[in-house]
């Protein structure tokens, strides 16, 4: 009952129903053979419900983790913008005594850099904790090294661009606004 016979061909699939229908009857001719032709087997997994559940939920944690990057890299930026703003006095009194742009964006980039390292590492080791929980939800799911460094450096990359605005905002201080800030 239900049996699916799946025929692999190099041509059109429906050229070759007639003859894999007369090899089923010549060997049992009470086997039932028409019913559903020329589905592919793609098409065939897709329709079937266990399929369909797995995808919807990869597609929503999918959702949730885009979601979540966006984020974290508005608060990112958030908490990068409050801190330049301020410390605006402090930038205006090192490019006053001489600091170059360069140093300036160091500075921001060093600050943002501790919460940034320790958001990462935190993240990893709860990753890694619980990757068997995650993958008994989705089927076919694995705890690849290689996409938790592809992650890894995707947040290294959407955290350094929420940190360059507010760097090269602190560089463009100008001391006398800056002292005459608060």
């Amino acid at each position: 009952m239900y049996t699916h016979i799946l025929v692999q061909t190099r041509s059109a699939p429906l050229s070759f129903l007639g003859s894999v229908r007369e090899q089923i009857r010549s060997v049992d001719s009470d086997q039932q053979v028409e019913g559903q032709t020329g589905v592919t087997l793609e098409g065939l997994i897709a329709a079937q419900q266990e399929w369909q559940q797995s995808r919807l939920v990869t597609m929503l944690f999918s959702s949730f983790s885009l979601l979540a990057l966006l984020l974290a890299v508005v608060g990112l930026y958030s908490v990068v913008s409050y801190s330049v703003a301020q410390r605006t006095n402090e930038f205006g009194i090192r490019t006053a005594l001489g600091a170059r742009r360069s140093d300036l964006v160091r500075t921001v980039f060093a600050s943002a850099t501790v919460s940034i390292g320790v958001g990462l590492v935190a993240g990893i080791l709860l990753a890694l904790a619980l990757t068997k929980l995650l993958a008994s939800w989705t089927e076919g799911s694995t705890g690849s090294p290689l996409m938790l460094l592809a992650v890894t450096l995707v947040l290294t990359c959407c955290s350094a661009l929420a940190c360059f605005l507010p760097a090269l905002r602190a560089s463009r201080v100008d001391p006398m606004v800056a002292l005459r800030y608060e």
